[in-house]
Order: structure tokens, then sequence, then C-alpha cells
């Protein structure tokens, strides 16, 4: 075992050690930083709310946004939204709840957004694992070494998962410094209104995190096992590359036009979103359930790990 360990350390230090994954880093730094900027300017994040007069700002706000709506018409596109925000301005007042307004959770939770692009880099990273070193000639170095073949590619498939909970963290914890040098600490445990199905409810800001960032990352294991099966089959880190990033941008118009069909719910990404099953959200397709797609999921998994082994384990490597 704990030679094993030294292998994924070995290819955790090979996939850190590429500027490119720096990059990555950079890349998404910015882009956190940057939505924590506009975010700043926006009137609507930046809201906080006094002990003595929030009744009153919550009041003369509603005025406003009713304002606005008549003067837009129903048909603009601020009214369903200038709608929602004075229903939950309604339920603050009706149950004398003072808002706690906009701070640093609330950001990291709205930051859930970018774990698409955390996704789109562990493709890339999962796709080159494996491809490259037969593109490079250097996978007979790897497996002269006393290590079977199954060992060789588990190390690898454990750098890529690991390297995806690293990016999400790292998306989690600096959005959290971002939130904190923009809108500051907020309340220790700051709430929030949501549609629970049945109307709005109050609930901890962490308490959505969790299942939020949770959700997406079965997406983004499902994704990155995926693309670590292409590369290993067909030895060709771009290809894999376009297949899964393809495959994760058409997936919505993909069910939208299978939706018709009874099979569509066995379909990998009719199920990769697991919080079509929270309250408030509705299943794909009428008869899916959360075990369903739980299991759905689990046999995508071992199909694609099943191929990945079989390709690699079988293949000649002499003639690389």
């Amino acid at each position: 075992m704990n030679n094993f360990f030294k292998l994924v350390y070995n290819e955790l230090f090979k996939i850190y050690i590429r500027k490119s994954t720096w990059a990555m880093y950079i890349i998404l730094a910015g882009i956190i930083i940057g939505v924590g900027f506009l975010s700043n300017i926006d009137e609507l994040s930046s809201k906080q709310y006094s002990d003595d007069n929030w009744r009153e700002t919550l009041e003369e706000e509603n005025q406003e946004l009713t304002k606005e709506m008549e003067d837009a018409g129903e048909d603009s596109i601020f009214y369903d939204m200038n709608s929602n925000i004075i229903a939950e301005n309604n339920y603050y007042l009706e149950n004398d709840i003072q808002p706690d307004g906009y701070g640093a959770m609330q950001f990291v939770l709205e930051n859930q957004l970018l774990l698409s692009l955390v996704s789109l880099l562990t493709i890339i990273i999962a796709a080159g694992i494996v491809a490259n070193e037969f593109r490079w000639g250097t996978i007979k170095l790897l497996l002269i070494r006393p290590i079977t073949r199954t060992k060789a590619l588990l190390s690898k498939y454990a750098a890529v998962i690991l390297f995806a909970f690293f990016t999400l963290l790292f998306v989690l914890l600096f959005s959290y410094i971002i939130g904190l040098i923009f809108y500051g600490f907020g309340s220790f445990n700051p709430h929030m209104l949501v549609d629970d199905g049945n109307g709005l409810a109050y609930v901890s800001v962490l308490s959505e995190i969790v299942p939020a960032y949770g959700f997406k990352l079965v997406n983004l294991v499902m994704m990155a096992t995926f693309a670590f099966a292409i590369s290993t089959i067909f030895r060709n880190s771009a290809l894999a590359i376009g297949v899964a990033i393809f495959l994760m941008m058409a997936a919505n118009p993909i069910m939208l036009y299978f939706s018709d069909r009874a099979w569509a719910k066995f379909i990998l990404f009719a199920n990769t979103d697991l919080s079509q099953y929270t309250a408030g959200s509705t299943p794909f397709m009428e008869g899916m359930t959360l075990g369903f797609s739980i299991t759905v999921l689990i046999v995508y998994y071992l199909l694609f790990m099943a191929l990945s082994w079989a390709f690699f384990t079988i293949r000649d490597i002499a003639g690389q």
C-alpha cells in the first residue's frame, strides 16, 4: 500500500510541476476575483441591513421595485426577478426576521457555478494522464518498474480524482477569502431564503453550500472518469478532451431532444445532476428517483473503469 501512495504522489507531482496546471489555478483565481469585484459594485449584492431601520429599508425597496415593475410592464425581464425579491422582503417583514445581508458565505454559494470550469480543467488533466505516457514514450519507463499495470492505472486515476477534489477546495476556500475581502465576515451562521417546493423557507447558507458543492462533485467525478476512460482506450488526449467537453456542453440539448423517449432516463447526463431530487426541483423524467440515478451512475462508473482496466492491461507496449 505504501508503494501505491508513492505512485499517486508521483502522479500528482507530475501534474502540479507543469506550468499549465498553475495557469489553470491563476485563471480560476482571476475569475473569482473578477466576480467578486463585479458583485461588490452590484447594489443587490452589497445590500446591508442595520439593526435600527431594516424594516424601513425593506419597505422602501419594495416600493422602488413595484414602481419599476409598473413602469416596465409584465413583459419586462425584470418583472419576475422583482416579484421574487418583493416576496422575499415580505417574508422577512411578516416573520419579523432581519436579513443577514450579503457576506462571504453567500459569495461561496454563488460560486458553485464555477465548478463547471473545474470539470473542464479536470477533463484536460484526465484526458492526458494516460494518453501522454504513450505519446511521449514514457509508458515503458513506468511499466518496467516492479508494479502491476492495475496499480499503475489506479494511481493515475487516483491522482485525477485528487486533482479534481483539490481544485474544488481551491474554488471554495479562495471564494471565501475573496468574499471576506469584498463583503466582510457577516454573521457567524448566515441564513437565506430558498424555495423548498412548499414556499419560501429560512435556511442556513452553510446547509446549502454542502449539498451544492457535493452535487457538483458527483458530476465532476463522472466526467473525469469518462475522459480518463477515453484517454486510456484510444491513447489520444485530444480525442478524450474533445469528446468529453462536447458531451458536457451538449448534455442539456441532447436530453431535451430525447426527452420524449422512455429510455432517455438511462442516459448518463440525465442522472449526473442529483440536485433534481432536492425539495423544489423536478426530476428529468417521471418515475426517476434518487436511488435510480445513483444506480445508473454506479453502472456507468464501473463500465468506464472496467474498459480502462481492460484496454490498459492487455495493450502491448513493445512497439511504443
